[in-house]
């Protein structure tokens, strides 16, 4: 099976106050997302996947915005693109018909910076990637993995993880009574 794989950062838009808490905000979460979240791309052992980060409208001119990207244009050891519609899955912090009106809007304003990192694929697979969370260095492959083995699976996600204090570096067990939203779901392309 012939695949694009995304790894999905909603980095502003998802949840209250807009998905955006002011400009010392996105520094802070920019600086984790650099010392913490990149690294941890940068260790998968497969480097088969899109980076993809979606951003508000007005995050398109963004000093900060406008230096990550640059940031990432630098790294050649996997692809990464930006949009700017707003978040690309249902954002339950919303009235339904606000989020479905926000989810349709944001899908049909990106999909055009899709269409080349998508390429001729059967199949298109989009991960959750917070953007200030970490995946195990095998969890693309792992995943990847599975769906090529359980082709009729149609989604799959970590129930359990760790969590860490970045400023202590303290690590615990991540094992919530809810379920987490890492979930990678699998698209037929026309579908997508």
């Amino acid at each position: 099976m012939k695949i694009t794989h995304f790894l999905y950062v909603p980095f502003t838009g998802l949840g209250l106050y807009n998905g955006y808490r002011g400009s010392r905000w996105l520094k802070n979460r920019i600086k984790i997302f650099k010392q913490f979240v990149i690294p941890s791309f940068l260790a998968q052992t497969s480097k088969n996947f899109v980076l993809w980060i979606s951003w508000r409208h007005e995050d398109r001119h963004n000093p900060q915005v406008k230096e990550l990207k640059e940031y990432l244009d630098t790294i050649k050891e996997f692809k990464s693109v930006f949009t700017y519609s707003g978040v690309c899955f249902y954002d339950d912090k919303y009235p339904d018909n606000i989020a479905r009106s926000r989810l349709a809007e944001a899908v049909h304003g990106s999909l055009a910076d899709l269409f080349e990192p998508i390429g001729t694929v059967d199949y298109i697979l989009m991960s959750i990637q917070p953007s200030d969370d970490v995946y195990h260095k095998e969890m693309v492959a792992q995943i990847q993995s599975a769906f090529d083995k359980m082709p009729e699976i149609q989604a799959l996600g970590f129930k359990r993880g760790y969590i860490m204090n970045y400023q202590t570096k303290e690590v615990a067990e991540y094992d919530p009574n809810t379920t987490p939203p890492f979930f990678t779901i699998k698209f037929p392309t026309p579908i997508f």
